[in-house]
């Protein structure tokens, strides 16, 4: 497997493609080469299945001269000659043409691939409103199961309960539907997901007007959601008749309700649209969500009464590369258009869920450590944001930093000026006197002069902090907010119990470390606090990630999380793959490899720092993959076993016992690491 590592196919993908062929109303010959011209550069692209568009054999625009026998008979001979074709070329091919059945004309989809017709599929709904006339020409195919056609040599399998599915990649499943099916009430594809297909295909001639496009993409991430699959839609385009209509030959692909690809429109030449469509995904996603199943159990498993067309596909082998948007920061929003939106969502589900717990438990003062870290920076501004929507001062939160032996006067001085800035109530609690003396009781080198900086040494810290705050508490009548995230939750780096992993309520356990950072920036950015206040958040946001619990250095170096426990940016990135979708860890070290190896390439986040675009070779991310998930399947599980409440935030997921994650503690990695070492490349 080492050797076909960079092989997409290997790892659950296949490349798919929506193309509209050149194409010219009535010529046959003409559209028939134009298929084939297209199917040959789909080839080359290394596609495993090409989607034309409806009719685009014949061309759709046709009215009265669907019924011509001279043009019926030469669009089957046609067919004859692309099945021919296709025994060199490696896509399955997805071609629309008008066929004769019984004495009746259909608006079919005929499946190709490699010298074969694989099947055909009779388009299910035919629009017979506004500028649709189709029910004066075609019959309707959607009672049409079990049967077969004759297509001129070739005899198919014919109706619309196909699920076509290569032998040699099991996510490989396809269903067809035609243009109106998918505006129906119940599209066909509903069917056709619940019988397992993994891959849904439209072969559309829908004509363009205005808004049409948007209501196109709608429908077509609806589906895809909605039916947990891919969704490849393809329209026809320039070279229809424009007697009274227009075209722009829209193609788009969209996964798991993301839009994967979308062509370019209103071209003269053909636009190959390419996505790499992670099947393995699908599949994963249904196996997870329980609704999918019980939806086929209630439509009488669908699966029980569709035929299954198996085929074997001859794929292009080797590194193709990867066609497909990958996000590096998984956890934080990407859409352009929606990023304020996103981000304000994020924010104030923190805020709201806070604000709950004020109103449940109506506290004299919420009681929080401040390091002038991220974590409890963002905390700070989530409490202070709770309180200025309830009404409630400020001072209401009772802010502590509490130095020791490894606190940098840099982030002290952050943490002071930040909780001045929100104008909270500030105090210092100097702890080195009282870890000195637990140290001293428990009879620890450093006690005695020696630089023994041990786990011990630093939960003695963390934990006295806690303690701390805990009796603060108390004290004031308040509840501790705790400033863990979900990325430490995930890498066990917390203390437990008397420690960090401890607080009367989470505030940040849903949110990642990455998310955090993005967060913090989308508040200067945005003004949601006062300028002095943004400023120090900038500050705290260009400080090294650090716990703080190892003495300064003689060179002045201060103890760093991230060389410890690897990148943050690729642990949230694991983290998103593993929980979310149960991924191999050879998929996602393929998946972060894409995604990291080369910062130039891909999409970054809006406003993202230059300075801390970072990149990753496959040794350094096979690295930090296998510490993940030694510290995340056999480590540190009992600590997320025992977490206090907070709010989910992200899709992504949440690791509290009571929502998305669930495992016993005494687990062991071994299936994963084995799967690693077996699979990855070393570099």
């Amino acid at each position: 497997m080492k050797q076909s590592f960079y092989d997409l196919h290997q790892h659950g993908f296949i490349r798919a493609g929506a193309s509209t062929p050149r194409v010219r109303t009535a010529d046959v010959a003409f559209n028939r080469e134009s298929i084939l011209e297209e199917a040959r550069r789909a080839d080359e692209a290394g596609l495993d299945l090409l989607v034309l568009p409806e009719l685009c054999l014949s061309s759709y625009a046709l009215d009265d001269l669907h019924m011509q026998a001279a043009l019926l008979d030469a669009v089957e001979a046609a067919v004859g000659d692309i099945v021919a074709a296709s025994t060199e070329l490696s896509p399955v091919l997805l071609i629309g043409a008008p066929l004769r059945h019984n004495s009746r004309l259909y608006n079919c989809a005929l499946v190709i691939a490699r010298g074969r017709l694989l099947g055909v599929v009779p388009k299910s709904f035919l629009p017979n409103y506004r500028e649709y006339y189709e029910k004066r020409w075609f019959a309707h195919g959607r009672n049409i199961s079990g049967r077969t056609i004759r297509v001129g040599e070739c005899e198919a399998p014919f109706g619309v309960d196909l699920i076509f599915a290569a032998d040699n990649l099991p996510g490989f499943k396809l269903f067809v539907e035609i243009c109106e099916d998918y505006w129906a009430a119940i599209p066909p594809s509903c069917e056709g997901a619940l019988a397992g297909a993994t891959i849904i295909a439209n072969l559309s001639a829908s004509n363009i007007t205005i808004g049409k496009s948007d209501e196109r993409h709608l429908l077509a991430r609806a589906q895809s959601a909605r039916t947990a699959s891919a969704y490849i839609y393809s329209a026809a385009g320039h070279g229809e008749s424009t007697t009274d209509l227009a075209w722009d030959g829209q193609g788009m692909i969209y996964e798991l309700g993301d839009l994967m690809a979308e062509s370019d429109r209103f071209t003269l030449d053909p636009d190959l649209c390419i996505a790499d469509i992670d099947c393995e995904r699908i599949v994963n996603d249904r196996m997870r969500m329980q609704t999918f199943n019980d939806a086929a159990e209630h439509a009488g498993r669908p699966e029980d009464r569709f035929r299954t067309i198996a085929f074997h596909h001859e794929f292009k082998a080797g590194d193709l590369g990867l066609i497909r948007p990958i996000r590096r920061f998984p956890f934080v929003p990407n859409r352009q258009h929606k990023l304020d939106e996103d981000c304000f969502e994020a924010f104030n589900i923190q805020v709201d869920a806070l604000m709950r717990r004020i109103q449940a438990t109506r506290p004299k003062s919420l009681i929080i450590g401040i390091s002038g870290g991220l974590d409890s920076t963002h905390a700070l501004i989530v409490a202070a944001k709770a309180c200025d929507r309830l009404g409630l001062p400020r001072t209401t939160i009772r802010g502590y930093t509490m130095p020791c032996f490894g606190t940098s006067e840099g982030t002290k001085q952050n943490a002071w000026k930040l909780m001045n800035a929100l104008e909270i109530t500030a105090e210092e609690i100097d702890i080195r006197p009282a870890a000195k003396r637990m140290l001293e009781d428990i009879g620890h080198p450093f006690a005695d002069g020696e630089p023994v900086y041990d786990v011990t040494f630093e939960n003695v810290q963390a934990g006295l902090r806690t303690d701390y705050l805990f009796r603060l508490a108390g004290q004031h009548g308040g509840f501790v907010i705790g400033t863990g995230d979900l990325s430490e939750l995930a890498l066990g780096w917390c203390t437990y119990g008397v420690g960090d992993q401890m607080s009367h309520y989470a505030v940040n356990c849903g949110v990642p470390k990455t998310l955090i950072q993005y967060l913090i920036r989308w508040a200067t950015s945005t003004d949601q606090f006062d300028p002095q206040t943004d400023a120090i958040l900038e500050a705290i946001l260009k400080t090294e990630i650090s716990p703080e619990l190892v003495p300064v250095g003689e060179d002045g170096e201060i103890q760093s999380t991230e060389e410890k426990i690897g990148p943050y940016e690729l642990n949230d990135f694991f983290l998103h793959h593993i929980v979310r979708f149960g991924q191999t860890p050879s998929k996602v070290a393929f998946l972060a490899w894409h995604a990291w190896h080369d910062a130039k390439h891909g999409i970054w986040p809006s406003a993202f720092p230059e300075t801390n675009k970072n990149q990753y070779d496959l040794a350094t991310i096979r690295k930090w993959l296998e510490s993940f998930l030694i510290r995340f399947f056999q480590f540190s599980q009992f600590k997320r076993s025992a977490i206090p409440n907070g709010p989910k935030v992200s899709s992504g997921g949440a690791l509290s016992p009571r929502g998305d994650w669930r495992a016993p503690s005494d687990a062991v990695a071994g299936p994963w690491l084995d799967e690693l070492k077996n699979n990855v490349p070393e570099s």
